[in-house]
């Protein structure tokens, strides 16, 4: 046998292959070493706590001093500067955009008030900007119970914990106020101690053990969208207790939430002009999400609204909760290799679709409503309307199913676009029985619309004023908030905080 020596004399290009197979080696090698010294690097000076709070600690930027990165980047949800082609960051007054939804909320409080939420940085101050929740200057004053609280602040668990979570529930909103203070926050979402995500709100986990199901069994990567539906789902307030409830028991498709809140024969409200027995949908994100492909594909909520960020050599969760749409490069393109342009221009050619049929819905929505009045009017009786008003309900629940969810038009496009099509046919068939009931009594030409161009003049149409209500309002906010947060610094300035 030839030695290595005598075979390279040999066969030269043998010496440079062994000569290129060791420096590929030794570069391998020195990336694995270079591997081993950053993650060292980072287990030593990355997230190493500096202070030790409690699980109850609700101000996020004492969890920031251990984990800077994260609570810097959840800052940004204060930014409200981007725009999409329907949504965005900053607040939208939706009923302006949209006049036809002070009809099709007539009698019910959305129809004072409805904007698209900003960030969560702005949960607290949204609500109480908000009329809907009025302007109670006492405790047990104002339109709102203490439920309305409970997606908007790290303060509930802590509350929650402190007085038992029906105690929660029970009296007015106001009667809270100066409890629930701190927005949506790092205690929502994470265990104080292992920093692992941690389901904080009862109605998730009493939903799952309703339907037979333990979620602590469930996999990470569906924990990771869990911890999102804590809030962003539909939900209802039980009457007499106003314990809030996921009706998920039949399923959470609009067909089985229906379903549940028929078999409960649930009301929202009443309708004012139609006396059609409502149900309002709230944000069923969750459900809606459930449907579409990437959920089929094992995507969870934080892959693209919160993706991985890397900074300083540094990787951790971008926690400025946002659109995808104004992060296409961290969110989209990791799986999609399309340009951004594509990739936006593929996400408003869906949102487009639903909103023009979304937009039929509530055309005919709107009608129904103003021609039972009509009938009412004209003397029906409530045997005749019965089946006319069930088309309505079922009509809007549907409509209201797409319309409420953040994000189902590209969530779940043609899930949405089969629902909002139900809810044209039944509106159409409760119109067909309205028409017969006003034949029925001589009135054979069309119902006409008034003049619904502008949220002011739908507004006047239902008989609301709400020059009042923003007086008290802003008095409510001049006078009681400012207490209410004057008292959380004197109960916080109290709260232990251990230097490690």
């Amino acid at each position: 046998m030839k030695s290595l020596s005598q075979s390279i004399k040999d066969k030269p290009w043998m010496g440079w292959f062994i000569f290129f197979i060791s420096l590929i080696i030794v570069f391998l090698l020195g990336l694995l070493a270079s591997s081993i010294i950053e993650r060292r690097t980072e287990a030593t000076y990355t997230n190493k706590p500096v202070v030790k709070y409690s699980q109850w600690e609700p101000r996020s930027a004492r969890w920031g001093q251990n984990f800077p990165q994260e609570y810097q980047s959840f800052l940004k949800t204060s930014d409200t500067s981007f725009r999409s082609m329907f949504g965005g960051s900053a607040t939208i007054d939706m009923l302006s955009i949209e006049p036809k939804l002070v009809i099709l909320w007539a009698g019910y409080s959305f129809s004072k008030d409805y904007k698209q939420g900003r960030g969560h940085f702005y949960s607290i101050t949204d609500i109480h900007n908000t009329l809907r929740t009025g302007a109670p200057m006492t405790p047990d004053a104002g339109p709102q119970p203490n439920t309305c609280w409970t997606c908007k602040s790290p303060d509930v668990p802590r509350v929650m914990n402190e007085i038992g979570i029906s105690e929660f529930y029970k009296g007015k909103w106001a009667s809270r106020g100066a409890e629930i203070v701190n927005p949506i926050g790092c205690a929502d979402c994470h265990d104080a101690t292992t920093q692992n995500l941690k389901i904080t709100r009862p109605s998730l986990i009493e939903a799952f053990e309703r339907t037979g199901r333990d979620i602590t069994t469930v996999e990470y990567q569906e924990l990771r969208s869990l911890v999102c539906a804590q809030c962003h789902v539909e939900y209802y307030f039980q009457k007499e207790t106003n314990y809030l409830t996921f009706p998920w028991d039949k399923g959470v498709t609009v067909e089985s939430v229906e379903e549940y809140y028929d078999t409960n024969n649930f009301v929202d409200w009443i309708h004012q002009l139609s006396r059609t027995p409502m149900i309002k949908a709230q944000h069923p994100d969750y459900e809606l999400f459930t449907t579409g492909i990437h959920y089929e594909r094992g995507v969870s909520c934080p892959d693209c609204h919160m993706p991985y960020y890397n900074e300083g050599g540094q990787k951790f969760t971008d926690h400025h909760i946002q659109s995808p749409l104004n992060n296409i490069t961290n969110s989209c393109q990791v799986c999609h290799r399309e340009s951004e342009e594509t990739l936006r221009e593929n996400v408003y050619e869906r949102q487009e679709k639903v909103f023009q049929i979304k937009t039929v819905a509530e055309e005919l929505l709107c009608r129904a409503h103003i021609e039972a009045k009509a009938a009412w009017d004209a003397g029906a009786t409530e045997n005749e309307m019965r089946p006319a008003l069930k088309f309505i309900r079922q009509a809007q629940w549907r409509w209201d199913f797409v319309a409420a969810s953040h994000g189902a038009s590209f969530h779940s496009p043609v899930e949405s676009l089969r629902i909002l099509a139900a809810s044209i046919g039944k509106a159409q068939d409760a119109r067909l029985l309205l028409t017969r009931i006003l034949n029925a009594r001589g009135i054979y030409s069309p119902i006409e619309l008034p003049e619904l161009s502008t949220k002011e003049q739908a507004q006047i149409y239902i008989g609301l004023n709400l020059e009042k209500a923003r007086e008290e309002k802003k008095q409510f906010l001049d006078i009681i908030t400012p207490y209410w947060l004057k008292q959380a610094v004197e109960r916080e300035a109290k709260y232990t905080l251990k230097q490690l």
